[in-house]
């Protein structure tokens, strides 16, 4: 199984994710609303629970020695390290709640995250010929689960009428990612405080996965990531430079350094709040549309 961008492979995960999505609204859609509630929180919890079982699988597992030895990227991506991974640890519980403005954070972040990666699947990709081996085999199938999930799950909430979005509580989707985002970046502090990653290494720029771009766009050989390169055309100036350093420090006032966490602000509120609304109108358009006429109408009323 070689995934690559639009081979065979690329095209059939997505067709099954889809097909598994359609298939389970059409099975759910006319059942009782507590029969509803338990299918999805129950997808949720799988996926939960998967994310622990990775200890049993390489990469995260070696199993060379003849006995399971967890290893440093399987203790490292335990702990949430990513979107989509703090995600897959808070989604169960935001589920379970009445909130209305989690459930919307849910459904904006869900799809959009989920989309990017059934269009983009990075990790798979990345595994190139590995994908042929069983036990990374395993992985891609946790991986496309774990996606497929984060991204069902609220647009079935939605869909199956579980939950009812409005468009007042957009902001929610681009404030809640920040806030993910900055548990992302503290809990990898501390993990390197505890041992678990290496936080510098003598460079500017982190020595370590740079999970979901919290310390800026750049590589560690320097070189811009697509994406990131992408996302920095909305970054201000201002967080991209050191705006002091202390003497005798290798580094001079000015050098180019994204400020961890800061220079996601403006392109996270300029790019995810559009989309977030793009959604919210197609399942709560008219109440937008009412909201609007009411505006103009109030307005020619105080005239």
């Amino acid at each position: 199984m070689y995934i690559e961008m639009f081979n065979f492979w690329y095209f059939f995960w997505i067709f099954i994710q889809i097909g598994a999505l359609v298939g389970l609204y059409f099975a759910l859609r006319k059942a009782p609303p507590i029969v509803q509630n338990i299918v999805l929180f129950s997808l949720l919890a799988l996926g939960l629970i998967l994310h622990f079982l990775k200890f049993f699988i390489p990469p995260y597992a070696d199993y060379s020695s003849g006995a399971l030895v967890i290893t440093d990227r399987g203790w490292r991506d335990s702990w949430f390290v990513n979107i989509c991974g703090a995600n897959i640890a808070l989604f169960p519980f935001f589920f379970l709640t009445k909130n209305k403005y989690l459930k919307d954070y849910m459904f904006y972040i869900g799809v959009l995250t989920g989309l990017i990666v059934l269009l983009y699947p990075q990790e798979p990709i990345a595994k190139g010929d590995a994908s042929k081996q069983m036990a990374e085999i395993w992985d891609i199938l946790r991986f496309y689960y774990h996606h497929w999930m984060i991204m069902a799950v609220p647009l079935l909430m939605v869909l199956l009428k579980r939950h009812k979005l409005s468009w007042k509580r957009v902001w929610c989707a681009p404030v809640g990612l920040l806030l993910l985002m900055l548990f992302i970046m503290l809990n990898q502090i501390f993990q390197s405080e505890l041992g678990f990653i290496p936080l510098r290494n003598g460079n500017i720029i982190p020595n370590y996965k740079n999970t979901s771009y919290i310390w800026g766009p750049l590589n560690q050989d320097g070189s811009y990531d697509p994406i990131g390169k992408f996302l920095s055309y909305f970054c201000p100036d201002c967080f991209k430079h050191l705006p002091v350093a202390f003497s005798g420090s290798e580094y001079a006032v000015g050098e180019l350094k994204y400020w961890p966490w800061f220079w996601l602000i403006c392109p996270v509120f300029i790019l995810v709040t559009p989309l977030s609304f793009g959604l919210s109108m197609i399942f709560d358009g008219k109440q937008f549309i009412k909201g609007v006429k009411w505006l103009f109408g109030y307005k020619a009323r105080k005239k």
